[in-house]
Order: structure tokens, then sequence, then C-alpha cells
């Protein structure tokens, strides 16, 4: 929607966004990206306007910018930056990821906080939104520097966070290693053993099962309840998944799992394609047990073929449904043409806003099946809750049921979606949908809570 044709209300927010951050076009995009959706609900809820909502809900309530000093294994001094964004507690506590990537400043981690109010809120529990992390890299760091410098953030940040404050999480560079020693910094320094401060953590000790799946998991039943809608389903369907981490290799389970043949992934090198299909197994075994490269897998399958340099040449292979798993921004509007004129009819976003608002007007207009990251990739969120459930009953869930409600709840985001894009989208798309379902939950209890 141009601006010109937006709501005074909502141009006027946006406005006010743009001047107070406009040297963070990533947390501007998805703003607008929310707002343009709320025209249609001014209307209908005019206490959203009385009670300055948009421009309260645009504002994060906290925002933590600290240092990490941390000792590499030569013995030298290294410095980072790390985050907390508390974007808003209006459901619950605050609840999202830490990611550590080199990427990683302010704007990135407010986009992510602003995108997790909406996507916590269509999980339907009660958890508000928030990010953090950090600038540090650990990839080709050893166990060691790793520890340290998880123990040195945590420094900073455990007198911020609690089981019914802020409940943190793990995202891109944060799995069951760093979730351990941020765990075991918080218990050395607060001398308590508060399972439910953190989430992701080893099923040996407080953990869920299903979390680590969760994610790619949830894509890919967002997905299959999309293909529900026009009866189709995911046998013998071709499938591209892009990135190669936690989220991808589960979609990429999910997948199979269901009847559909995966046949591309990608990381930062390039891209493998095995026209056939990939082999799971044997790509677990490179990427999450010896932390390895594409590259090494393909040189195993002797019907794989490694394409070296640019990742986002996936989106040019033959499919019939993608789910980039990646990173924001991944998939431009260019290669969203190349991807629909190779057949694609769904697209499932595991990662947070990996489509561009071009790539994202296309898919729209072409009405193919678009699951927007917000309600397709809230499993990962989903779970993490169910985890702190778990904890807090000291209770431990089978794999089943956890996997059983993950479904539930992915349908039930999905019901939610449909319902408010009938209601109120012109075209009934699911990014409506899941822009103002989310929003209105917490809307309705930001108004409740009175002026904070």
């Amino acid at each position: 929607m141009k601006s010109s044709s937006l709501p005074d209300p909502i141009r006027r927010t946006l406005d006010w966004v743009h001047e107070r951050n406009h040297s963070e076009p990533i947390f501007i995009q998805a703003v607008e990206e929310v707002l343009h959706s709320l025209g249609p609900v001014l209307d209908a809820f005019p206490q959203v306007e009385d009670n300055g909502i948009l421009e309260r809900i645009c504002e994060p309530e906290r925002q933590l910018i600290f240092h990490i000093v941390w000792q590499d294994d030569e013995g030298r001094v290294r410095v980072n930056r790390g985050f907390r964004i508390k974007f808003n507690s209006a459901l619950g506590p605050y609840k999202g990821g830490l990611r550590f990537h080199p990427t990683v400043n302010l704007g990135v981690i407010k986009f992510l906080g602003f995108e997790q109010i909406f996507k916590n809120s269509l999980t339907g529990l009660s958890i508000g939104g928030a990010k953090g992390g950090s600038d540090f890299d650990p990839k080709g760091k050893s166990d060691g520097e790793v520890m340290r410098f998880c123990q040195a953030f945590m420094t900073e940040l455990y007198r911020h966070i609690g089981p019914s404050e802020d409940v943190p999480a793990g995202d891109i560079g944060v799995g069951g290693r760093e979730i351990g020693y941020l765990f075991g910094q918080y218990k050395r320094l607060t001398r308590r053993y508060d399972l439910g401060v953190i989430t992701g953590k080893d099923t040996a000790w407080g953990g869920s099962l299903v979390r680590r799946e969760a994610t790619g998991f949830g894509a890919v039943y967002f997905l299959e309840e999309m293909l529900k809608q026009r009866g189709e389903d995911l046998q013998d369907k071709v499938a591209i998944v892009s990135g190669s981490g936690n989220v991808a290799l589960y979609a990429i389970r999910k997948l199979m799992d269901l009847g559909a043949r995966v046949v591309a992934c990608s990381d930062s090198g390039g891209v493998v394609h095995e026209p056939g299909g990939l082999d799971w197994e044997q790509l677990r075994e490179v990427k999450e047990i010896e932390r390895g490269r594409l590259q090494t897998y393909a040189e195993r399958r002797p019907k794989a073929r490694f394409k070296e340099g640019d990742p986002g040449t996936i989106w040019s292979l033959p499919c019939d449904v993608a789910l980039p798993c990646a990173t924001q921004n991944e998939l431009n509007g260019e290669q969203a043409a190349e991807l629909l004129e190779n057949g694609c009819i769904a697209v499932s976003e595991g990662a947070n806003m990996p489509s561009t608002p071009e790539a994202v007007e296309l898919f729209l207009e072409r009405g193919i099946l678009f699951g927007p990251g917000k309600a397709a990739n809230a499993g990962g969120v989903a779970v993490s809750a169910l985890e702190m459930q778990q904890n807090a009953a000291w209770a431990s869930w089978t794999f089943a049921e956890v996997d059983r409600k993950l479904k539930e709840t992915m349908a039930d985001i999905h019901g939610t979606c449909r319902h408010y894009a009938d209601k109120y989208s012109r075209d009934g798309n699911y990014v409506d949908g899941a822009n103002i379902g989310g929003f209105l939950r917490v809307a309705q209890a930001m108004i409740s809570h009175g002026l904070l």
C-alpha cells in the first residue's frame, strides 16, 4: 500500500518511526510491513487510536546495550557488544531468543523484537515480545572461547531476566552448547536453579523434547495447513529449503516425513543440489554433529552437486514449495519471480522476514500460498513456552505429546490468520491475517492495562 493511501493515524505513526529510527532500515521495514495491514481495523476499533497504541507498540519498553569483555585462547582481550530489547510485555513476561552473529546490531535486534510481539501473540500463549544477542561470532571458536564469552555475556544480562520477567532462548549462533553455558553462569551468579529463566535447554536438565525441531517442524505444519485449503498435501512435492542450520535441517526432515522430496539447501558457502533428494541423516551428521560445511556433504554424495558462491542461487531451482530458513531479506523480488516461473506454488517462511517487500508483493499478486514468518515460524517460541510450562510444574512430556501440541498450535495460528484475513483483508492473504490477528490481541491487553 502506498503511503499516500494509508489512513492518517498509520501515516503519522510511520513518519514518527522514520524520524526516530532513521538509521535502522530493517526495523523500519518490519514496522511498515505490520502497519500497512492495520488500516481496516482502525474504524472497527477506535480505541486503538484513542490510546496511542500504534506509537506505543512501535517503541520498546526497555533497551539494554552493554559491552562483553572476554579472553580468547591466545590470551587476547576481546570486546563485543550485547543487546536485550524488551519490546512489549502486555501479554506476559518478555520472551525471545538471543542471536550471536557478526551482523547483529541495534536495528537488527529491534526488528526481531518487534516481530516477536506478534509472533508470540499468535501462539495464544501468555508471552510478551523481546530479542537479544551480540555481534560475537561463534563460528570457528573453541568450546573454551564460547564458554568464556557466554559467561561474560550472562554476567551483564543476569540481573535483567527471570522466569516471570524475561525469558531468553536460542536463535542463530545460540544452540544447546551456548544455552548450557549461559544457564550455568546465571546459576553461579544468582545461586538459584531457576529452570524457567531460559529455554532451549538440553533435555537432560530441564529442556523440552521437540524444542530443537520446533521451528522447522512448525513451518512445515503451517505449510501443510495452507495446502489443505486448496485440497493438496506434501506427498511427492519437490521442495527447496534455504539454510542448513537448526531450522532448515528440521524443516527438511519434516518435509521428508510428509512425503516431499527435498532437493536443495544452502549455507554461506553456496548451494547443494541433489535431484533425487537429500539424505537427511548424512546432512545432519555433517551440519549438526561435525559442524561442517555443505561442500563436505556434497563430496560424500555421488549425485549431489555443490555450487559455490551466492546461496541465493537456490531460488533458481525448480520446485513446488520453498522454505526460506536462513536469514532476513535473503529472497528478493527478482529471485521471487524466478522461483514462481519455475513452478513454485507455496512459500512458508522459516526465518524471520526472509522475503523482501518486493518478493512478498509478488507472491501476493500471483496469489500463491505465502506463510509470513511471524506465523509460519512461531513453532519455536510455542515449544519454548511449553518448556516453561514443564519447568514450572517440574514435569517432562513425551516427544509425541509435545509434537501434538506443536501441530495443534500451528493449526490454531493458521486458523487465526485465515479468520482475520477473511474478515479484514480485501484479498484474504496470510500477511494481513497474521498482522491483524497478532496486533489485536496485544492492543486489547495494552488498552486494559492503561497508559504504561
